[in-house]
């Protein structure tokens, strides 16, 4: 089967490589997926996609005249992609619903860690032979109060993780896991009494109609003076501009981000010869407060071979005549977990 490969990555392309086995036709192109280059899948009957990639209705229209019949989503979030309108043109869609979930989690209490502890003014002031450590007094995790919104697969590592360092765990989910609550502790209350409550808040929720801007200027004011909040989910669930806006009133202490609303832009590209034109970023990194990386969290060895093994299964079941595991057009959109 002839399958085009999106936006791929040079760090993927031996995961991608290795788990084909030269079992599919395939092409990898570094060229994100939109209307003006959906027609570089002339011939394929598959395509494969990344979180940045436009997978509209009108994008879907055009691979389906080509005669693309199935696309596979090297991902977990899907909001890049139109499920209604590819149910409709007879296409099918397949995720990656877990491929490390350890690799995010562990990358959010990474930026804990480092925000509580001042990691990144430290090693600023020593490179240039400042060894004082007069404004780097951080705090403890142990017996602070975390709040997880989206108590997944992500969100029940990071309860497990932070168990381990005494934090008190509250979990914010419409689907809760009495198992969580047995082991960790973790105790699950409506969004306003978490935001309440916590020192920390980290986010694990897709996003959705429903959790767009989820995190804005009135939750935002709900939290603990000095809070700090953590987003490895996806960007679009907090509005930037009220994060900025509750920074500088120092409603919110820390902000760690490795997602933002606007990162297709920016984010998997090289702008070194080029302006920052997005105003609200570089307005973020103004911040000594804030901690951003470039949508890293997933980036383990672990994870991109999961991620590589898991799209080539949905590709080769299909290529048999096969349903792929985790189809979504025969089950519907993703349910929002707030």
């Amino acid at each position: 089967m002839n399958v085009t490969a999106f936006s791929v990555q040079n760090f993927e392309r031996d995961f991608l490589k290795r788990a084909n086995q030269g079992q599919q036709l395939l092409t990898l192109l570094d060229t994100p997926l939109t209307a003006d280059t959906a027609h570089l899948a002339h011939g394929a009957l598959a395509v494969s996609v990344f979180t940045r990639d436009d997978v509209s209705a009108p994008v879907l229209e055009q691979l389906a005249e080509l005669g693309v019949r199935y696309v596979a989503v090297r991902a977990t979030g899907t909001d890049n992609v139109d499920l209604p309108a590819a149910r409709r043109l007879g296409l099918c869609v397949a995720n990656v619903p877990e491929y490390s979930p350890y690799a995010v989690a562990e990358h959010a209490v990474t930026l804990m860690l480092a925000l509580c502890r001042h990691l990144r003014q430290a090693d600023q002031q020593l490179r240039a032979n400042d060894f004082r450590l007069d404004h780097l007094i951080g705090f403890d995790l142990h017996g602070k109060t975390v709040g997880i919104l989206g108590v997944g697969r992500i969100g029940g590592v990071v309860a497990r993780i932070l168990h381990g360092f005494g934090c008190r765990l509250l979990g914010v989910d419409v689907q809760p896991n009495p198992e969580l609550t047995e082991k960790y502790g973790l105790r699950y209350v409506p969004l306003a009494e978490c935001c309440a409550q916590a020192d920390i808040i980290s986010v694990h929720t897709p996003l959705t109609a429903e959790t767009h801007h989820l995190i804005d200027d009135r939750l935002l004011r709900q939290m603990k003076r000095g809070a700090m909040l953590i987003n490895t989910g996806r960007g679009g669930v907090l509005d930037t501009a009220a994060a900025l806006r509750a920074l500088k009133s120092g409603r919110l202490g820390f902000l760690g981000l490795d997602v933002y609303e606007n990162e297709k832009a920016l984010f998997f590209a090289d702008h070194r010869q080029e302006l920052l034109l997005d105003d609200t970023f570089a307005r973020l990194l103004t911040f000594s407060n804030v901690l951003l990386t470039g949508h890293q969290a997933y980036l383990t060895r672990e994870a991109l071979t999961n991620i590589a093994d898991a799209t080539f299964h949905s590709l080769s079941a299909w290529a048999q005549g096969r349903p792929a595991e985790h189809e979504l057009c025969a089950v519907g959109e993703p349910q929002p977990v707030i």
